[in-house]
């Protein structure tokens, strides 16, 4: 592992410390954060982010710097709504960025917060 593959983890946790259920799973190929039962977002193993966001605004945020369609495996995309971010987009401001889309959306489909 590289040291920001190790680092990634440890900058989600200080992002989400002040959620007040939260879990960590590893699924997706990585280290994935849970809050409130439903996954935010995936430490991946080269480095990079998984981050689940709303569908209807897939196409929007997809067009940051570093951001794909997810995929889970050669010629698998996975649905709108998850999204990959590269490593190399993930300077403390962007991560925070992504943390909160994606805390935005748990909100929603968890109905707390509300």
């Amino acid at each position: 592992m590289t040291p920001s593959q190790e680092q990634l983890p440890e900058r989600i946790r200080v992002l989400i410390a002040a959620q007040p259920v939260q879990r960590e799973v590893s699924m997706f190929g990585g280290r994935c954060f849970m809050v409130n039962d439903k996954m935010i977002v995936g430490a991946q193993k080269h480095g990079d982010l998984l981050v689940r966001v709303a569908a209807e605004r897939h196409d929007e945020l997809v067009q940051r710097p570093g951001a794909a369609q997810a995929v889970m495996g050669p010629g698998r995309e996975m649905g709108p709504g998850w999204i990959t971010v590269d490593a190399g987009e993930l300077d403390d401001e962007q991560l925070a960025g992504w943390i909160a889309v994606a805390l935005e959306y748990n909100a929603q489909v968890t109905g707390i917060g509300d």
